[in-house]
């Protein structure tokens, strides 16, 4: 066998789904959650009053990613959603830190 005949590896794809069976929900539910984080940061950060959105989705989030990570199955999962989890707290954090629901 020559190395240019060598067989090719297969390359690692990015999945939640480590343990070989589809988790659409969960899946869903991580995604959102960091979504949710992401967008209550950002809004957390601004001094208008977008510190009432930031702190809803700051909230939904948490709750959100505090479900997910109650029902989650794989470890991939468990990182995207404490990801989201901490993001979402900041932002909410942030959020009311600026004013929060009021």
């Amino acid at each position: 066998m020559h190395v240019s005949q060598a067989p090719a590896r297969p390359r690692p794809h990015l999945t939640l789904n480590t343990d070989g069976k589809r988790h659409p929900v969960l899946n869903a539910a991580a995604a959102c959650s960091v979504l949710a984080g992401l967008v209550s940061f950002v809004l957390g950060m601004l001094l208008t009053t977008q510190h009432i959105a930031g702190s809803i989705l700051g909230v939904s989030g948490l709750v959100i990613g505090l479900l997910a990570q109650m029902m989650s199955v794989t470890r991939a999962e468990r990182m995207v959603i404490v990801f989201g989890i901490v993001a979402s707290f900041v932002g909410m954090g942030l959020g009311l830190a600026h004013g929060g629901f009021s």
